[in-house]
C-alpha cells in the first residue's frame, strides 16, 4: 500500500544508471503521512495509559501500551473537555481516533477523539479507588449530613427535562403535597454531563435568599433513571461528588434503580432508591396531614371540654362551702355603721380632753417678760458671787509665788556650782579612759592586719626562693607553652632582676645548690607561709 502511494507521488528524474526515483525527506514524510491517514482514518485501540502529561497549552500527551508494543497518543485541548473520564497512569482504556505522523520527529501517533474504560472490572476498580480517596477527605462523613426540611416551600430538581424522571417527580409531588418546583435542565449522561450537574447544584446554592427574583430552594433532588454503569458515570465524577458535599441546601440523590449505587449517594444528605421515592421523602402526604390535623383538633376540643367541665364542678364544690355573699355584705355594712357612729362620738370626746390638757398647760406657763426678769435676777446674783471668788484666787496665787521665792533664796549658789563642777570632772575622766581603751583596741587590730598582709606579700614569697618569669614587654609568663626557643626573658628575684634567654631544650644536669640566706633572728616576728 505504501509503495502504491509512493508511485503516485510526483518525483524528480531518476539517477543516471538507475530507474529508482529519488525523494527528498519532506516528500517521503508527506507520502507516509498521507498513506497512514488514509489507511487508518478511524481506529479503536485498547491499551494501558502511561506517561500521561498535561501540557500548558491544554493538550494531553500520553502513551498506549500492552505486552507487545507502545504507541504515542495526543488529545487536543478541544477534545479534552469532552472526554467522559480523566486520563490517569495505569488505566486500561479504549481510545477512538485516527493515526497520523509527526514528520518533525519521524514518528507516528494516535490522535484521540474519544476515551472509555476497557471493561467493567477496570471501571469498578477506578470507582473504588475514587471512593476511598474521597472518603479519606471526609466528604462521606455522617456528621456532615443535615436533616431534610419537613415541608419545603420550594424544591429544586436537577435532571433531564425530556425524560420520564421529572414527570414522575412532579406527579408524585402533586399527589402527596403540591409544592413549587424549579427545574435545572442538564444532560445526565455523555460528555459534559458531570460539569452540567455540578454547575446546577452550585447554581441553586448561589441563588439569593431574598424575596425578589427566583426563590432559593429549600431542598434539592438530583435524579436520573436507571441504566448501565457507564450510563451512570456522570454521577461518579469527582466534580459532582464535591459539588453535592459542598451544597448548603439539603440534597437528595435519586440516581438509577434501587440496586444502583453511585458516589453522589454517599455525599448527599439522603439517598432515595428511585426518583419517585425521592419525591416521597421530600414532602409528606397532604391528606394524611389533614387527617392528623382533624384528629388532633378533635382531641384538643374533647380535652378542652373535659377541662372546662372539671373546673366547673370544682367551682361548684367550692361555692357550696362559701357563705351567702349578700348576708356577708349586710353584716359588714352594719358593722361599718356602728364603727362610724362610735368614731364620731370618740372624736368629740378626744377633742374635749385635748382642749382641757392644753388649757392646764397654758395655766402653768409664765409670761416671757416674767421669765426674762427671773433670768436677769439670777445673772446678777451669779456676778455678785464671782467677784469675791476671783479675789480669793488672786491672793492664793500671790502667796504661792512668795513661798517659792523664799525657798529659792535659802539655797546657796556657790554650793550648786561646786556640785556641777565635780560632776563635770567625773565625766571628763570617764571619757578619757574610754578613748584610751578604744585607741588601744584599734591599734592591736591594725597590727594584726599588717602582719597578715605582710605574710601574703609577693615579696615575701620571692624571699623563699621563687622567681617571676617575664617576657620582653614585662608580662608575667605562667606556662612553658608561652616561651619559644631564643626568646629574651627577665627573671625577677626579691632583691632585683636579671636578663635570660630561652634555650631549645632543657638540661638533665641537676641544678647547682642555691645558697640559702641567713636564718632570721629570734627577735623577728613570726608570720605564716603561703605553701
Amino acid at each position: 500500500m505504501i509503495s502504491d502511494s509512493l508511485d503516485q507521488t510526483p518525483s524528480p528524474a531518476a539517477t543516471p544508471g538507475s530507474n529508482m526515483p529519488v525523494y527528498t525527506v519532506g516528500e517521503l514524510s508527506g507520502a507516509l503521512k498521507r498513506t497512514i491517514e488514509s489507511a487508518y482514518g478511524a481506529v479503536r485501540v485498547r491499551g494501558e495509559l502511561s506517561g500521561v502529561k498535561r501540557h500548558g497549552s491544554g493538550h494531553i500527551y500520553l502513551a498506549l501500551k500492552d505486552a507487545d508494543a507502545v504507541i504515542d497518543g495526543v488529545c487536543w485541548r478541544g477534545t479534552v473537555s469532552r472526554l467522559a473520564l480523566q486520563p490517569e497512569d495505569g488505566m486500561e482504556v479504549i481510545c477512538t481516533g485516527r493515526l497520523t505522523t509527526f514528520p518533525g520527529r519521524s514518528k507516528y501517533q494516535l490522535v484521540i477523539e474519544r476515551m472509555e474504560l476497557a471493561g467493567e472490572g477496570a471501571l469498578l476498580k477506578l470507582l473504588e479507588d475514587r471512593k476511598r480517596r474521597l472518603a479519606a477527605e471526609g466528604l462521606f462523613a455522617e456528621e456532615r449530613k443535615r436533616p431534610l426540611p419537613y415541608l419545603p416551600e420550594v424544591i429544586g430538581v436537577v435532571t433531564s427535562p425530556t425524560g420520564a424522571v421529572i414527570r414522575d417527580i412532579l406527579h408524585r409531588l402533586r399527589d402527596r403535597f403540591p409544592r413549587h418546583v424549579l427545574l435545572w435542565p442538564v444532560a445526565v449522561q455523555g460528555e459534559g454531563a458531570a460539569a452540567q450537574i455540578a454547575a446546577a447544584i452550585a447554581g441553586f446554592n448561589a441563588l439569593p435568599a431574598s424575596a425578589g427574583g427566583v426563590p432559593r430552594p429549600d431542598l434539592l433532588i438530583v435524579a436520573r433513571g436507571g441504566g448501565s454503569l457507564e450510563d451512570l458515570m456522570a454521577f461518579n465524577e469527582e466534580i459532582v461528588v464535591r459539588a453535592a458535599a459542598a451544597s448548603g441546601i439539603p440534597l437528595i440523590s435519586a440516581v438509577g434503580h434501587e440496586t444502583d449505587t453511585t458516589l453522589i449517594d454517599y455525599a448527599s444528605d439522603r439517598r432515595a432508591p428511585t426518583p419517585t421515592a425521592a419525591a416521597e421523602m421530600a414532602v409528606p402526604v397532604r391528606l394524611d396531614l389533614l387527617a392528623d390535623l382533624l384528629q388532633l383538633g378533635g382531641r384538643l376540643g374533647g380535652a378542652t371540654a373535659r377541662l372546662v367541665g372539671e373546673r366547673g364542678l370544682r367551682v361548684e364544690g367550692l361555692a357550696r362551702g362559701l357563705p351567702n355573699p349578700i348576708g356577708v355584705i349586710e353584716v359588714a355594712a352594719q358593722r361599718l355603721d356602728d364603727r362610724a357612729e362610735r368614731l364620731d362620738n370618740a372624736w368629740a370626746g378626744v377633742l374635749r380632753e385635748r382642749m382641757g390638757r392644753i388649757a392646764a398647760a397654758a395655766a402653768l406657763l409664765k409670761h416671757p417678760r416674767i421669765q426674762l426678769a427671773d433670768h436677769a435676777r439670777q445673772l446678777d446674783q451669779a456676778a455678785c458671787r464671782l467677784a469675791p471668788a476671783v479675789a480669793r484666787g488672786v491672793d492664793l496665787a500671790a502667796d504661792r509665788l512668795g513661798s517659792l521665792a523664799d525657798r529659792l533664796a535659802s539655797v546657796p549658789i556657790a554650793d550648786t556650782i561646786e556640785l556641777r563642777r565635780a560632776a563635770l570632772a567625773d565625766l571628763g575622766f570617764r571619757l578619757g579612759a574610754a578613748s584610751t581603751r578604744r585607741v588601744a583596741d584599734l591599734g592591736e587590730r591594725t597590727l594584726r592586719l599588717g602582719q597578715m598582709l605582710d605574710s601574703l606579700s609577693p615579696t615575701k614569697v620571692l624571699e623563699r626562693g621563687y622567681a617571676v618569669v617575664m617576657d620582653r614587654a614585662g608580662h608575667a609568663l605562667t606556662s612553658a607553652g608561652q616561651v619559644a626557643p631564643g626568646d629574651a626573658l627577665s627573671l625577677r628575684f626579691h632583691d632585683g632582676a636579671i636578663a635570660a634567654r630561652a634555650e631549645a631544650g632543657g638540661t638533665s644536669d641537676p641544678a647547682p645548690p642555691r645558697k640559702r640566706s641567713a636564718p632570721a633572728s629570734a627577735d623577728a616576728p613570726k608570720q605564716g607561709s603561703l605553701l
